[in-house]
């Protein structure tokens, strides 16, 4: 592998268009409706639906850096229908219809996202390709079989999941060692910075006002809190996901997770031994999983977990990753796809997203204070932020609709353990991932118990 790349700068997702030049920040004190912190998808979004409904609102986002500097400018670009957490989970309180209609939206939710940005005229070369899984030894398989039953038990039909055959396997994209694959059409490619930029110029168009290199210091009742003054507001709402450690009064409320990408030059004549002609989306059935795209320009972008997490929910967010990362991502990906050994690595990246204690994502409105969030999205913030966005206007404009029932809605999540139990609890459960793979890599037939351990010390 080549040391002949570029690391951190944000993500490779900017390279194109270059990092954009850090708007305004904010100049005094000010008076709005609404104030959202963060400009990230989930702010963007929220500010959007607000503005369409109605124009007259005033609509101020406060951004620490720019917009889409977290993870909606670094993220694998995929815009998949899953829900972040499991329908167990919803339907203990709310019921199992409640459970299989929130489903439901998260899988119209992408073709939403794909026709605002087609009205919108925001290009982020989106494909709706869908996914597919793949297993590649057999307590991966047992767990694929698993994963298409639990499917069925939940609603899902052949049409939203279905097992591959061999020959269409292997006319889709060829993964060394397959040995079963599924595929669902619930999901499609993205360009991540494309969504997210295009979407600011959007809400600016709008007349949604962004102000950037604008930390926010203090969330209150009814106002947000920076150096440069006070947005005095009717609702505030924090859209911060994986930074939202930062805010000391929700320091232990999501647990910011380390993410790691790298991508490939582009592959021009090494396609014909990948195949991959679509644009679905891939991934696997390990513990210590994986994600990965063909990029609109021919590469591929390839993510994993590197190191999970840092003491103290401190974030790294320049993007640095470390070479112990890369060198295991790229030897992942190269045993996928040993064709790309030819290649070389030529960016890689990290990024952190937002975990609750229960690994379920929540909307929610206080109305006695005007706060209001949402997120802790595990990695599905892609599309779910958009259904955030949407279930947010509808609870700020006090409407009773079928998005402010849905069972994610004012959920209660209890808050992460203190230090050091968080960092010893996470880096053991990865630690215990890591050999439960080794385990079943090297032959195992079942799912190790070491797996089955990691989650039940994170309660996933």
């Amino acid at each position: 592998m080549s040391e002949d790349f570029v690391n951190g700068d944000v993500s490779f997702w900017f390279r194109s268009s270059g990092l954009p030049a850090p708007g305004a920040p904010l100049d005094g004190d000010l008076d709005a409706d609404v104030v959202i912190v963060g400009a990230g998808y989930t702010g963007l979004w929220t500010a959007y639906y607000l503005k369409k409904a109605d124009p007259s609102l005033r609509v101020v986002v406060l951004e620490k850096e720019f917009a889409g500097y977290g993870a909606s400018g670094r993220n694998g670009g995929w815009l998949v229908g899953e829900l972040a957490g499991t329908p167990e989970r919803y339907a203990g309180t709310h019921g199992e219809e409640a459970a299989r209609r929130f489903q439901r939206v998260m899988f119209e939710t992408i073709d939403e996202v794909i026709a605002v940005a087609a009205d919108e005229g925001i290009d982020a070369d989106i494909v709706k390709g869908g996914v597919t899984t793949v297993s590649t030894n057999a307590a991966q398989d047992r767990r694929l079989h698993e994963l298409i039953a639990h499917s069925r038990r939940w609603g899902w039909t052949e049409d939203d999941l279905r097992l591959l055959e061999p020959a269409e396997r292997e006319e889709r994209l060829r993964v060394a060692g397959a040995v079963n694959a599924v595929w669902s059409p619930h999901c499609a490619r993205i360009q991540p910075a494309g969504l997210v930029r295009g979407l600011a110029g959007t809400v600016r168009a709008l007349g949604v006002e962004i102000y950037e290199r604008t930390p926010v210091t203090e969330i209150v009742p009814r106002a947000a809190r920076t150096p440069y003054g006070t947005v005095r507001a009717r609702h505030v709402i924090r859209a911060t996901e994986g930074f939202t450690a930062g805010l000391k009064q929700y320091h232990r409320a999501w647990l910011p997770m380390n993410s790691s990408m790298i991508v490939t030059e582009p592959l021009g004549a090494l396609w014909d031994s990948i195949g991959w002609q679509g644009c679905e989306l891939l991934g696997d059935m390990a513990h210590y999983y994986m994600y990965a795209q063909r990029t609109a320009d021919g590469r591929i972008a390839f993510g994993g977990r590197g190191k999970p997490y840092l003491y103290g929910s401190r974030v790294d967010d320049r993007g640095h990753t470390h070479e112990w990362t890369v060198e295991a991502l790229w030897e992942l990906l190269t045993g996928m796809f040993p064709a790309v050994r030819e290649s070389a690595v030529a960016h890689a990246w990290s990024g952190v997203l937002g975990v609750p204690r229960d690994w379920c994502s929540t909307v929610h409105l206080d109305r006695s204070t005007g706060i209001g969030w949402a997120g802790g999205y595990t990695g599905h913030g892609v599309a779910t932020a958009n259904l955030a966005g949407r279930t947010l206007r509808d609870l700020i404009l006090g409407e009773d609709t079928e998005l402010t029932r849905l069972p994610w809605v004012d959920r209660k999540v209890r808050s992460w353990e203190v230090e050091p139990l968080r960092w010893i609890g996470v880096h053991t459960m990865y630690d215990l991932y890591r050999r439960a793979d080794a385990r079943e890599k090297a032959g195992l037939g079942r799912t190790s118990v070491l797996a089955r351990v990691a989650d039940s010390i994170t309660g996933r």
